[in-house]
C-alpha cells in the first residue's frame, strides 16, 4: 500500500469520530482515535434547516481533526457523513465549510450503504464471522439493521429513528415518565415492524449491537449488576424501573454513564427497548466495529482492487439487462479519447475521473429499462436515487451527471464548475456514444480529442471514415453550438492520411 495508515471520519448525527488505523498485510489495527460530541441532529429544526450553533459545534470539531490529519496523504483519508446531513436541505452549503474545516473532502452516504459499511466493521471485529448475525446500530438520527454471515450483508436496512431525535421528541428536557417512555418505544417498534418479518423470516444466530448507544446501555448494565455480560431483556427491565423512579435523567445515579451520553441516552433506551421487544430477543452481544471500522476496511479493499463499486456496477448492468458489447464499446472508445486528453503520469484526480467515466459508460444506458424516449434521464433518475452499494450520494450524483450530459443540451449541467474534469469526462462520453451510435462490431473509429486553452477542445477525425458515416458527420455537427450554450469552443477536424487538415 502507498502507505502504512488510513484514516477514517465519521460525521455522526451525534457524534464526530476519527479513526487512524496501521495496516498491516490484509489487517487494519486501530492506532489512535478522536470523539467529538456535536450533537448535530439536535440542531436540526422542523424546517429541515441546521442551525447555526450546531454548525459552529461541527465546524469546530473538524478543526480539531483536522490538527490530527496534517501531513496525511489525501488518497489515506475518507470522510463519510451520516443520516441528519442526508436530511438536511442547508447540508450542501454546510459542506462547503466542513470540508475547508477539515481539509479532506465528505461523502454523503445513503442509509444502506451505511448499514453496509456498519457491518463491514463489526464483521472484522468479531471472533467468529462465520455465524449468521443481526446487526443493530443505533446512532443519533438514524438506526441501521443488518444481517449477515461472514463479511457478506444479507439484509440492509436504515430506519429514520436515532438517539437524539428521539430523545428530543419524547424525552424533553430529560424528563422521563411512564407514558413518554412506552410512546417512544410504541414509535419505534412500529417503525421496526415494517422490516420484521423479513428479517424473522432469514433468520439469526447471534445479536450483536454497535456504536454509541448500545455500548452506553451495556456499560450501564455491566457496571451497575444488572447483567453479567452484554445486554438482556432481564437487565433492561431493571435499568427500566431505575429511570422511571428518577423520572428525569438528571437524576440518574448509574455508573458507567459518562456525561456525553445523558442528554440521549433515554431515547437510545427506547429504541434498544423496542428492538428487544419486536424481534423477540433475550441477548444481545457488544462489538466495537462500527462504521468507522467499516469505512477503512473499505478503503483497503479499494487499493487491493475489491473495490465494491465494481461488483455494484456489473450487478446493475444485469439487472437493468444492459447491452453489454455496445456498453464494452462507449466505455472503451471514451477511456481511450480521455487519456489521450491527458497523457502521462496523472494525479488522483484524473485517475479517480476516468474512474467515473468508465462506470457511467457501462450504465449510460440503463434508462432504456424505462423508456427509450429521454432514457439519459431515466438513466440519471436511476443512478441518482438507487441503493447502490460502494458509492456514496456524491458518487451516485456525479455518475448521474455524467449520464444526464452524455446526449441532448448540455445545459441541464450548465451548473457544474468551469475547472471541473468531469467536463473532459462528459465530452468524451457524447463522442463515444455517437460514432459508435450505429451498434456494429467495427473497427476502433479514428478519432482523438487535444485540450486547448481555457478548457476549449478540438476533435480530430480521419477524413474517409467520417466520409463513409455521413449520419455521424451530422451528429458532430451539432456538437460545437451545443458546447458554445455552456461558453466553451468546440472544433472538429478532419485529418486526410496525407495529414491535410480541413473543416467538417
Amino acid at each position: 500500500m502507498p502507505y502504512q495508515h488510513v484514516c477514517a471520519v465519521d460525521l455522526g448525527s451525534n457524534s464526530f469520530r476519527l479513526l487512524i488505523g496501521r495496516v498491516l498485510g490484509d489487517q487494519i489495527y486501530p492506532l489512535d482515535g478522536l470523539k467529538e460530541p456535536v450533537r448535530l441532529a439536535a440542531g436540526l429544526g422542523p424546517d429541515k434547516i441546521l442551525d447555526q450553533a450546531s454548525q459552529a459545534r461541527a465546524l469546530e470539531a473538524l478543526r480539531r481533526f483536522n490538527e490530527r490529519l496534517r501531513g496525511v496523504a489525501p488518497d489515506a483519508v475518507r470522510a463519510v457523513a451520516t443520516n441528519t446531513l442526508r436530511v438536511a436541505k442547508n447540508s450542501a452549503e454546510f459542506l462547503l465549510e466542513a470540508e475547508k474545516a477539515l481539509g479532506f473532502p465528505i461523502e454523503v452516504i445513503a442509509g444502506r450503504e451505511e448499514a453496509r459499511l456498519i457491518y463491514v466493521g463489526v464483521a472484522h471485529s468479531l471472533p467468529d464471522p462465520t455465524r449468521q448475525q443481526l446487526v443493530v446500530d443505533i446512532g443519533g438520527g438514524s438506526t441501521e439493521f443488518i444481517i449477515g454471515r461472514n463479511f457478506e450483508p444479507q439484509h440492509l436496512e436504515s430506519l429514520y429513528m436515532g438517539c437524539v431525535s428521539h430523545s428530543l421528541r419524547y424525552f424533553p428536557e430529560g424528563r422521563i415518565t411512564r407514558a413518554a417512555l412506552k410512546e417512544a418505544e410504541l414509535a419505534a417498534q412500529q417503525q421496526i415492524e415494517a422490516i420484521s418479518y423479513a428479517y424473522r423470516s432469514t433468520g439469526w444466530d447471534q445479536t450483536v449491537g454497535s456504536s454509541g448507544s448500545a455500548k452506553a446501555i451495556c456499560d450501564v448494565l455491566e457496571l451497575n449488576g444488572f447483567s453479567r455480560s452484554g445486554i438482556t431483556r432481564d437487565a433492561l427491565e431493571r435499568l427500566r424501573n431505575v429511570m422511571l423512579k428518577a423520572g428525569s435523567i438528571d437524576k440518574l445515579e448509574l455508573e458507567g454513564l459518562k456525561a456525553d451520553r445523558i442528554p440521549v441516552f433515554a431515547g437510545g433506551f427506547s429504541i434498544m427497548s423496542a428492538v428487544f421487544r419486536e424481534f423477540d430477543l433475550e441477548e444481545m452481544v457488544f462489538s466495537e466495529g462500527a462504521l468507522r471500522l467499516g469505512v477503512l476496511y473499505d478503503q483497503l479493499g479499494r487499493y487491493h482492487r475489491k473495490d465494491l463499486r465494481d461488483a455494484t456496477v456489473a450487478t446493475f448492468t444485469e439487472r437493468y439487462r444492459v447491452d453489454m458489447a455496445q456498453a464494452q464499446r462507449v466505455r472503451e472508445t471514451a477511456c481511450r479519447l480521455f487519456d489521450g486528453m491527458f497523457p502521462g503520469e496523472q494525479p488522483e484526480a484524473v485517475h479517480e475521473a476516468r474512474r467515473f467515466l468508465e462506470w457511467t459508460a457501462q450504465l449510460h444506458e440503463i434508462g432504456l429499462s424505462v423508456a427509450h424516449v429521454g432514457y439519459h434521464k431515466h438513466t440519471a433518475y436511476i443512478l441518482a436515487n438507487a441503493d447502490m452499494p460502494g458509492f456514496s450520494r456524491m458518487d451516485q450524483n456525479r455518475m448521474a451527471r455524467l449520464a444526464l450530459a452524455h446526449r441532448g443540451k448540455l445545459e441541464r449541467v450548465q451548473a457544474l464548475d468551469r475547472a471541473s474534469i468531469d467536463w473532459a469526462a462528459i465530452l468524451c462520453l457524447r463522442l463515444a456514444v455517437v460514432v459508435h451510435r450505429a451498434r456494429m462490431v467495427r473497427a476502433e473509429p479514428p478519432i482523438s480529442v487535444t485540450r486547448e486553452a481555457l478548457g476549449n477542445s478540438t476533435v480530430i477525425l480521419g477524413h474517409e471514415w467520417l466520409h463513409d458515416s455521413p449520419l455521424t458527420a451530422a451528429a458532430l455537427r451539432e456538437e460545437p453550438d451545443q458546447w458554445a450554450r455552456v461558453g466553451r469552443v468546440l472544433k472538429i477536424r478532419t485529418q486526410r492520411r496525407q495529414r491535410e487538415e480541413e473543416r467538417v
